[in-house]
């Protein structure tokens, strides 16, 4: 730290001190280039400091502004009632979320809240479970250009590792480990770290259910809804959480869902989970999408409907809801023959979409190309439909986004306007971009039929090269 200080009287002449981090005085005028080098020694240990903390700053998150947008809107529909386990964690990442996109009050005023949702809900002033949150605020005050408030942050987190070492040697804290795989949750599709530093915590502090509970839902996210469904042993692990979570309606509603992929008959126990969901306050982490998906797949897309209409009834502001019924609605009109539904229907699918679009401005493509397949779908407009794919393709998008409208595009094309020659184009586009999805994959499939099938030679041997020389996905 950096220490100026002046001496005046009327009889002597002003002195400018700089004490070193070693305790030594220069005279700063005397000595110019010492003053700059023990101010830059001293930045530069501060910063060294920083970069060893273990928070959201030092975790390698750097999402674009359109991650971080999307986020923003994900974690508003977590409801952020006293009492829910993760509150803390969520307000950490929401305050992250919040400097990124360049609003520091508000990211101040988040992480404070995050402090405060971690002492009440383990019902102490201090404790491990804040060293994150201390990180953060050391790092955004360095930002701000706070350097002592800062360093008054980063003697918290050193005094909380010493009164609170980790329980194993050469590993972090388990409330770190803990709150690190909650927030990479968020971020990546890599499973297995995530389940390593669920694991890790778990061992060294195996009292904490909602660890386990989320350790088992983090098992699941790549397969939440495959025809498959999780392996054998990630199902055992939902069961054993939910014995030790019962009152976890998420877990209890996704376990239901695996369930019932592996053939199981729950419908009797998801409509008694329903009316429990109905009770609660809503959120997205109340479980309500996955029993929306299991009544559209396991029992019918009207009580689907019936059951989601029914929440808007008691909750007709929430765009969480909306959002459900507009999905509902969408399958509805998808899965019926080509014009076949009823006005009311289209007229309820098309406004419930234009709404949530606008609830939702930063996370809506998927639900713009909904629109418009819609439109398509049950004949109500294809010029419409054809008016929102032209305005979607000429939009600024991230690659991923760009492969998703790709793909649905190309399907569209086929499916709707028989266009085979437009749709072989768009699926090749989203082909080409090396980013590995369900999409990509749904591309390459009919372009790998048509290579095999189709009757121009030039063509197949054209598709034959393009398949060959892809790029391989980050």
């Amino acid at each position: 730290m950096i220490h100026t200080s002046s001496v005046t009287s009327k009889e002597t002449p002003t002195f400018w001190f700089i004490v070193s981090a070693n305790g030594r005085i220069a005279d700063a005028r005397a000595d110019p280039e010492a003053t700059l080098t023990c101010a830059a020694q001293s930045q530069t240990t501060l910063v060294s400091k920083l970069e060893a903390l273990q928070c959201h700053f030092t975790w390698d998150l750097d999402p674009s502004r359109w991650k971080s947008l999307r986020l923003q809107d994900q974690l508003k529909d977590i409801s952020t009632e006293e009492g829910n386990s993760w509150l803390g964690h969520i307000n950490n990442l929401q305050g992250f979320i919040q400097y990124k996109l360049g609003f520091t009050e508000d990211c101040q005023n988040l992480l404070n809240k995050a402090a405060e949702a971690f002492c009440q809900l383990r019902n102490a002033d201090e404790g491990p479970w804040l060293m994150v949150n201390y990180g953060n605020l050391a790092w955004l005050h360095h930002h701000l250009g706070d350097e002592a408030e800062s360093e008054a942050y980063l003697s918290k987190v050193d005094a909380l590792m010493n009164k609170y070492p980790s329980p194993s040697q050469d590993e972090l804290h388990p409330e770190i480990y803990a709150e690190k795989a909650w927030t990479l949750m968020e971020f990546t599709a890599d499973k297995e770290v995530i389940e390593e530093y669920f694991e890790k915590a778990i061992r060294m502090q195996p009292d904490m259910v909602e660890w386990k509970t989320s350790y088992a839902l983090a098992s699941i996210n790549v397969f939440k809804y495959s025809s498959t469904g999780v392996e054998a042993e990630v199902l055992e692990r939902m069961r054993i959480a939910k014995e030790q979570d019962p009152e976890n309606l998420y877990l209890a509603a996704n376990y239901l869902v695996q369930r019932a992929i592996k053939g199981e008959k729950v419908e009797d126990e998801a409509r008694e989970l329903a009316r429990k969901v109905l009770r609660n306050p809503v959120s997205s982490y109340r479980g309500f999408k996955a029993l929306i998906w299991f009544y559209r797949n396991y029992v019918s897309v009207d009580e689907a409907i019936d059951l989601v209409e029914e929440a808007l009834k008691k909750h007709p502001d929430e765009r969480y809801l909306k959002r459900c019924a507009a999905l509902c609605y969408r399958q509805k009109i998808v899965w019926c023959s080509y014009g076949c539904t009823e006005q009311s229907v289209i007229n309820r699918a098309i406004t419930l979409h234009e709404e949530v679009i606008s609830l939702y401005p930063h996370s809506s493509l998927r639900m713009k190309i909904d629109l418009a397949n819609i439109y398509a779908k049950s004949g109500y407009s294809l010029a419409k439909a054809e008016q929102i794919y032209q305005e979607l393709l000429e939009s600024d998008l991230e690659p991923a986004d760009r492969q998703m409208l790709y793909t649905l595009y190309a399907k569209h094309l086929c499916c709707i306007q028989q266009d085979y020659n437009r749709s072989t184009e768009y699926n090749m586009k989203s082909a080409e971009i090396p980013h590995q999805s369900e999409f990509r994959e749904n591309s390459i499939k009919p372009l790998s039929g048509v290579r095999d099938k189709n009757r121009s030679r030039e063509t197949r041997e054209k598709l034959a090269e393009f398949l060959r020389n892809l790029p391989e996905p980050h």
